[in-house]
């Protein structure tokens, strides 16, 4: 099995695509929808993405763990994207098929992004210089650094002083989960979803209001026990009927480090769904803030979560704050 958390820019579907002049159910400001077709991609069996491991597709914002001003840090998914003029340029010539070659201007045709962007992992370079992929975009990452508003519920997911990191990840039993701390040291150049509160909608509906909750799960970690077939036909009944396929998609992670994945809307299915397969799975609070030295801020989701620490939920969605009030 690759690594889990191998770093690399958006990752392409397991099958082959079709644009359709409608608008996307996924993003509503989108006038076009990507579906699958019933053939799987170059790239998907190039990686041999029969031999590969299905896991979890989650629905949340990509991050990502280097180091920064010496230390680990987390970093938030930012790709570079086209200006809105270049961006209806590029739509049109993806809807008009045509066979020629798309060029792009780097200097003109993109948004500034801040000075501690860096690409991601496996981008295309030209002269030194990042490249966008298929879909428009140069992937990247910028740190989150302490302070940031628009990252603040990047930040109530780490603490920095104590280099730690809340993460959601399957326990000793394959079918339990645990809410946990571990050193970002040991994330180190892997990649990650935030989940929660204030992240998409939050479909897992993690937290609350009054108590919001933000967690990271490692890529590849949450593994399908029964994947489908390679079939479209298959894939589709097993999103439909399967309770462990109440999921936002399939990642495989194949042997030589590429990943491929199907989104539901890839096949025209719905998502969210009202109750999602982590939302509904048993999980268990394993976090111990007594081993540190350094106080964390009263109203800190670690604070709440040690609380409850030792205590289990017959599922994520059931979280109870009840015995975190002070």
């Amino acid at each position: 099995m690759p690594r889990l958390g191998t770093v690399q820019q958006k990752i392409p579907c397991a099958f082959t695509t079709e644009l359709r002049e409608e608008p996307a159910t996924k993003r509503p400001n989108q006038s076009y929808r990507v579906l699958a077709n019933g053939e799987l991609s170059l790239k998907a069996l190039a990686a041999n993405i029969h031999q590969g491991v299905a896991t979890e597709k989650v629905d949340g914002t990509c991050c990502y763990v280097t180091n920064y001003k010496g230390s680990p840090y987390l970093w938030a998914r930012l790709d570079r994207k086209p200006t809105k003029q270049s961006e209806k340029r590029f739509r049109k010539f993806q809807l008009s098929r045509s066979s020629t070659e798309f060029t792009w201007n780097i200097d003109s045709d993109f948004r500034v992004v801040p000075d501690t962007w860096i690409p991601a992992h496996e981008v295309a370079q030209s002269q030194g210089r990042p490249q966008p992929d298929e879909n428009g975009h140069i992937p990247g990452w910028i740190p989150v650094e302490k302070g940031s508003k628009q990252y603040c519920w990047h930040l109530s997911a780490v603490n920095y002083e104590t280099g730690s990191a809340l993460v959601l990840r399957p326990s000793s039993g394959k079918q339990i989960l645990e809410i946990t701390v571990i050193p970002l040291m040991e994330l180190l150049e892997q990649t990650l979803e935030l989940i929660g509160t204030h992240i998409n909608g939050n479909p897992y509906g993690l937290g609350s209001k009054k108590q919001p909750l933000h967690l990271l799960v490692s890529h590849g970690s949450l593994q399908i026990e029964n994947p489908p077939p390679l079939d479209l036909m298959d894939l589709v009944a097993w999103f439909e009927e399967s309770e462990e396929a109440k999921v936002e998609g399939i990642v495989w992670h194949c042997a030589n480090g590429v990943l491929v994945k199907l989104h539901r809307h890839h096949l025209g299915l719905e998502w969210p769904l009202l109750w999602p397969f982590l939302a509904t799975r048993p999980l268990s609070i394993n976090v111990d803030l007594t081993k540190f030295t350094w106080d964390f801020e009263a109203n800190s989701s670690f604070v709440a979560l040690a609380r409850l620490h030792g205590k289990q939920f017959d599922r994520v969605k059931d979280i109870s704050w009840e015995d975190t009030e002070s």
